[in-house]
C-alpha cells in the first residue's frame, strides 16, 4: 500500500508509521527522510527528527 510522507510528501511503500507524540494521528515517514533525519511537525507543531 502506497502512503504519504509526512515530511516531504511522497508516495511510498518503504516508510514507517508510528503514532504522534502528541497524539493526534499519526506520522509516517519515507525511507529517505528517516535516513537523512529530515524533521516532521504534527498537526499541534511539535517537531521531530
Amino acid at each position: 500500500m502506497l502512503k504519504n510522507c509526512s515530511t516531504c510528501g511522497v508516495q511510498t511503500r518503504a516508510y514507517a508509521e508510528f503514532p504522534a507524540p502528541d497524539g493526534e494521528g499519526t506520522i509516517v515517514r519515507c525511507k529517505h527522510c528517516r535516513q537523512i533525519s529530515n524533521p516532521y511537525r504534527t498537526p499541534s507543531g511539535i517537531v521531530g527528527p
